[in-house]
């Protein structure tokens, strides 16, 4: 109860459009001075809180995404993907899925994902007559592995709060990635074969590229298609740390911007560290707001009461995260990711160790749900940015993200009946 009452203060407060760093650290302060009397260790706790190594993954993976953007390599990405899919029924939704889940493993972004790709392919889904509501559909859903598929922010952050291996994280959300990639893919391709049985001789599919076409398409790409494996596979074989595959993936990006495609000069590079910087230092403010929150909610006893509650109710692990799941998703509808994992995470973390929940697992079923809430309104961050590319009505877009939304709750359903989907990989892991 008190923990309720204090999130309805919170979001009282967050709806004032304060920002939520600001809100967050004003409403703990406030708290903690009225109980404890005193705020007097706050400077060292803040240093404490941001002195830590893992964090300089952060605004290493966002110059990673930044050199690639900014080097133009997202069209051969899609070009590629395009080329090689083309002839199938809906090869163009299948080829933006390709896409997005190559851009993931690059940018850690939904938001950016969507953005991107959604530049790139919906004119060109358009323009070959795919369905309309299917093209909007295709990037709503596939800008949302962005999160998913690593390199992901939203994995560091709740890595970080959860003291968690982001490494762990990191290979736990590929399998679950490729397997909603894949539930996508067979989506598009059902739902387009089924429109050209009805348009009948109206509709012509793309013809089959050549072999050659193939491998010119896989050439121009093929640095660019370098960098995910290069990043992953250190990781899994522990020849560096996440937060070293951060640095060196960041180097190898820029060198494949300005070295190999030659399409990043000195203004790129100035512009790429400012976005960079200014994106890290929103987020570790935000981390200072949400780790004196979660300090705040120790003092109040709120983390122990719900696992006295847990325990006196006799409550499953499937029954815990079924409830957490839906709670997170009602908190998806009027939040953004961040201050959900930052929010929620010192609350429940206790009660998943009481119930001896793997925090890989959960890291993953919370990663879907955050996905979910991308693409669910009235926030819908997805939406509004295919609205921006589109300029379509918002209730079309919306309508053609429902099916999506679905396969993530059929997603999430399968990985807490069957955890191995996310723990396999981890397991087999070189951790350091």
């Amino acid at each position: 109860m008190t923990f309720l009452l204090v999130l309805v203060a919170l979001l009282a407060l967050l709806y004032t459009g304060i920002p939520m760093f600001a809100g967050m650290f004003l409403f703990s302060l406030a708290v903690l001075f009225f109980t404890e009397g005193n705020v007097g260790v706050l400077g060292v706790f803040v240093f404490e809180k941001l002195n830590v190594y893992l964090l300089v993954a952060i605004p290493l993976f966002m110059l990673m995404a930044h050199f690639m953007v900014r080097g133009k390599v997202v069209d051969d990405l899609y070009d590629t993907a395009h080329t090689l899919v083309r002839h199938l029924p809906g090869g163009l939704g299948i080829a933006t899925v390709f896409a997005c889940a190559i851009f993931a493993s690059i940018s850690g972004s939904s938001v950016a994902t969507a953005l991107t790709i959604g530049k790139v392919a919906i004119p060109q889904m358009l323009k070959h007559n795919y369905d309309r509501l299917g093209a909007y559909g295709v990037v709503a859903g596939g800008g949302t592995l962005g999160i998913l598929i690593p390199p992901s922010a939203p994995m560091v952050l709740y890595g970080f709060v959860s003291n968690t291996s982001i490494g762990a994280l990191f290979m736990a959300g590929v399998v679950p990635g490729l397997m909603l990639a894949a539930f996508f893919a067979i989506y598009c391709s059902i739902t387009e074969w089924r429109r050209e049985k009805r348009l009948g001789g109206a509709y012509v599919r793309p013809r089959r590229a050549s072999a050659a076409e193939a491998v010119a398409a896989v050439r121009r790409s093929f640095w660019a298609l370098t960098l995910p494996p290069f990043v992953l596979l250190g990781i899994y074989f522990g020849i560096f740390t996440a937060t070293e595959a951060a640095g060196t993936g960041a180097l190898w990006a820029l060198l494949i911007a300005a070295v190999i495609y030659r399409s990043f000069g000195w203004k790129d590079l100035w512009d790429g560290a400012q976005e960079a910087a200014r994106t890290s230092a929103m987020l570790f403010m935000i981390i200072i707001g949400a780790a004196l929150f979660g300090y705040m909610l120790t003092k109040l006893r709120i983390p122990q009461q719900a696992v006295e509650l847990a325990l006196a109710w006799g409550v499953t692990k499937t029954q815990f995260l079924i409830a957490v799941m839906i709670l997170i998703f009602v908190l998806g509808l009027v939040l953004e990711s961040i201050s959900i994992i930052l929010i929620t995470t010192p609350v429940i973390l206790p009660v998943m160790k009481a119930l001896a929940i793997d925090p890989v697992w959960y890291g993953v079923l919370l990663t879907i749900n955050l996905e979910l809430a991308l693409i669910s309104p009235p926030v819908a961050m997805n939406l509004v940015v295919i609205k921006s590319i589109t300029g379509a009505p918002l209730k079309d877009i919306d309508r053609a993200a429902v099916p999506y939304m679905a396969m993530m709750i059929l997603a999430i359903g399968l990985i807490i009946a069957f955890p191995g989907i996310a723990t396999w990989l981890p397991g087999t892991m070189d951790l350091r």
